[in-house]
């Protein structure tokens, strides 16, 4: 695991710190910018809503997330774990019942920030990072494939649909693939950008221009135009052309039964979004070897959903792909997402025309590559070195992440590690013979930690017919402890010792195992000495 270090971003005040590198922060952004594009048509899409929608949104999501956030260089936006779980709410009841959830998700993310919630982002054992790291990666890449795809038709604007399924495999295995000139341009386009974004940064002078992926968009879309071939651009999957975002109140009914709609649409989003947003902040942490901070990141998130609600966004979460091209590009600033953020609304508003013109090959080609830098590709070898408890759920969790979602995989993944760690330490209680005091009295000492996993254990080991003496002392000098489980089988094979004539004592207790007799002690007959 990488140590890691103070990043400096400790105030308020040092958010808004530009002298680091801000020439690499802008350009690093203008890419990431170019990148988001076409993942927020895509899904807004998926969510049953208008592509300016989900520009909307990572417009908004992006810029207050970078300034009011708790990690520098991360970029966050529309993404596709949240607008999985806004489709039933819009094709119910509209788009103007999503934009109030936006605004009660806001208040939900930020309150978990306030309560620290951020903070058992920490609990979230290795083997199920690396299971997310892993699976994201693959969900990337089947989402590429989807580039690959004859385009079908949308009912929004008359656009290009991109699959829309809630599974990623869906675009793997639903319609039907280019063939002829037009797949042989689209494939030779995305490898000529992985090329050029694998040789340049070896060439000292040319990695101080300009970040690779940059600089490959310019040339493959320098290559497309000047040989007018015949491929996909960003303009065939919808307009990207749009005015300034206004102000609006949601055109709902403000009462009880809309709070009872969207309230659980808000909960489902928000924790998704935490969930993704904590995890992607980790990984960069891990990266760039510096700390953030993830109870202002969901005040950052939550502050962003609640804005969106009021300027017709779908609103999002934190997004490893653009994260990892902007990472990859030397985005370590704030002022990398605030720069993709405003980037963006440049674009809409203004150039939209240019932006249409980028071939798509050459987007995929930046995310093929984004694929290979995040896959954790020592996990391979790492599976037949670990226990295998931890293989089987990095596993699962990469499974999940693919076959379902990203925070149903998080959470099964933890329920597993939790549940594999109780078992083993349930196995590790045991007593051993310590001394005989007396004819009547002999000591034992145990071991390990007595809770809900272990007590069926413990009551075969201290069960009365095991022992001869009519006093037996317990040292829990090395043991502990832990719950209310705990103290039920203590009080139970008190009371059975009690009724054969024996006695069952407790002695050498920690303070924290003090703490919980103590509290217990009117509704317990435990001895203690």
């Amino acid at each position: 695991m990488l140590s890691l270090r103070n990043n400096g971003y400790r105030t308020f005040l040092d958010n808004f710190d530009f002298t680091q590198n801000p020439k690499t922060d802008i350009l690093s952004g203008f890419t990431v910018a170019l990148a988001l594009v076409p993942e927020a048509i895509a899904f807004a899409f998926v969510a049953h809503v208008e592509p300016l929608v989900g520009l909307y949104a990572a417009f908004f999501v992006g810029l207050i997330t970078s300034i009011f956030g708790g990690r520098s260089g991360m970029i966050s936006g529309a993404t596709g774990a949240t607008a999985v779980a806004m489709v039933g709410l819009v094709v119910i009841h509209g788009p103007e019942y999503l934009f109030a959830t936006m605004i009660l998700t806001g208040l939900i993310q930020v309150s978990a920030g306030l309560l620290k919630f951020g903070k058992f982002i920490k609990l979230v054992p290795y083997p199920v990072m690396l299971g997310f790291v892993n699976g994201l990666a693959i969900v990337i890449f089947l989402a590429q494939l989807g580039q690959f795809k004859i385009p079908k038709t949308s009912s929004l604007s008359g656009s290009v649909d991109p699959d829309s399924s809630h599974s990623a495999l869906s675009v793997v295995f639903n319609g039907g693939w280019m063939d002829g000139l037009e797949l042989t341009t689209m494939i030779g386009l995305t490898i000529l950008t992985m090329a050029i974004i694998w040789v340049l940064p070896k060439i000292p002078v040319i990695k101080k221009v300009a970040p690779a992926p940059l600089i490959s968009i310019i040339l493959i879309s320098a290559v497309a135009i000047l040989l007018n071939l015949d491929t996909r651009n960003v303009g065939d999957m919808a307009s990207v052309s749009g005015g300034m975002p206004l102000f609006h109140i949601p055109s709902i009914p403000w009462n009880l039964e809309t709070l009872l709609i969207i309230l659980p649409f808000s909960l489902t989003i928000a924790g998704i979004g935490l969930i993704e947003s904590l995890l992607t902040l980790t990984l960069v942490d891990e990266i760039t070897e510096t700390e953030g901070r993830p109870n202002l990141e969901c005040v950052g998130q939550g502050l962003a959903n609640f804005v969106c609600g009021f300027f017709k966004a779908m609103g999002g979460c934190a997004m490893i792909g653009q994260t990892m091209i902007n990472i990859d590009s030397g985005g370590r600033g704030r002022l990398s997402g605030i720069t993709a953020a405003l980037s963006l609304l440049l674009f809409i508003v203004f150039l939209s025309d240019l932006i249409e013109m980028i071939p798509l090959a050459a987007l995929t080609g930046i995310m093929m590559m984004v694929v290979i830098g995040t896959f954790a590709w020592p996990s391979l070898k790492l599976l037949f070195r670990i226990p295998k408890e931890d293989a089987i759920v990095i596993i699962i969790v990469t499974g999940v992440t693919v076959i379902q979602d990203l925070a149903v995989a998080v959470v099964i993944g933890v329920i597993v590690s939790c549940l594999v760690y109780a078992w083993k330490s349930s196995q590790q209680i045991q007593i051993t013979e310590s001394e005989s005091i007396n004819d009547e009295t002999h000591s034992y000492a145990l071991h390990g930690t007595l809770f809900f996993g272990s007590i069926w254990k413990f009551k075969e080991l201290i069960h009365p017919s095991n022992y001869s003496k009519k006093n037996i002392v317990l040292d829990l000098s090395d043991a502990k402890i832990a719950d209310h489980s705990a103290l039920e089988v203590l009080d139970t094979q008190t009371a059975k010792y009690h009724e054969n004539g024996k006695r069952l004592e407790l002695t050498n207790l920690s303070e924290d195992s003090l703490r919980i007799l103590r509290k217990a002690e009117k509704v317990t007959s435990i001895n203690v000495v």
